[in-house]
């Protein structure tokens, strides 16, 4: 006797999830954790955070602003003019953090006169936002830099202790802790990289 058919069936085909799809998902589940753990050890084995204290270096950076530093970068190489450097005022280890530009040099003489910086004679020029320098302090008289010694200003030139002042001076390589490398968000601006 024949089997008569009771019209269309359907069968429900169970979903397998194969081993393959179990091992890709692991993999890129392990992988995303790797690349979160080494770019937290990148960031914490090469820079340190700190906070920009007062006003010196405003419009580029504000009083309470998060800043990451870089405190490898000078061990490979040096500072360059316009970095932006965090180091200890005298290696006093006392004191806050100070965040300045570099602006002079090792070997070369800095003065301040009529309120424009001169680098070994020359006219340094600089963007239009710096203010003109009401009182150059140490540098009215030529300042000549040591080896390793550098010239820091605060990008708000007339509310700034920097090294015209007589008790900061000169920055040695030794007392600069590294770059300003990043500000973290601030109501001003989002986080992004120290110009």
């Amino acid at each position: 006797m024949a089997r008569r058919s009771k019209g269309l069936q359907f069968y429900k085909k169970r979903k397998r999830i194969s081993v393959g799809l179990i091992k890709e998902i692991a993999n890129w589940v392990f992988l995303g954790a790797l690349a979160v753990l080494l770019a937290f050890v990148f960031v914490y084995s090469v820079g340190i955070k700190t906070s920009v204290i007062g006003v010196s270096m405003e419009p580029c950076l504000y009083n309470g602003q998060s800043v990451l530093i870089n405190k490898v970068i000078y061990s490979i190489t040096e500072p360059k003019r316009g970095d932006v450097v965090v180091f200890l005022p005298n290696g006093n280890e006392n004191s806050h953090l100070y965040i300045k530009r570099v602006i002079g040099l090792p070997g070369e003489k800095v003065t301040i006169q009529d309120g424009r910086i001169l680098i070994d004679g020359y006219f340094y020029e600089e963007d239009e936002h710096f203010d003109t320098i009401e009182d150059g302090g140490i540098a009215e008289a030529t300042v000549l830099l040591g080896e390793d010694e550098y010239f820091v200003l605060g990008d708000n030139r007339n509310n700034s202790e920097d090294s015209r002042s007589a008790n900061i001076g000169p920055v040695h390589i030794d007392m600069i802790i590294g770059k300003a490398w990043f500000h973290m968000a601030s109501e001003e601006e989002p986080m992004g990289p120290i110009k």
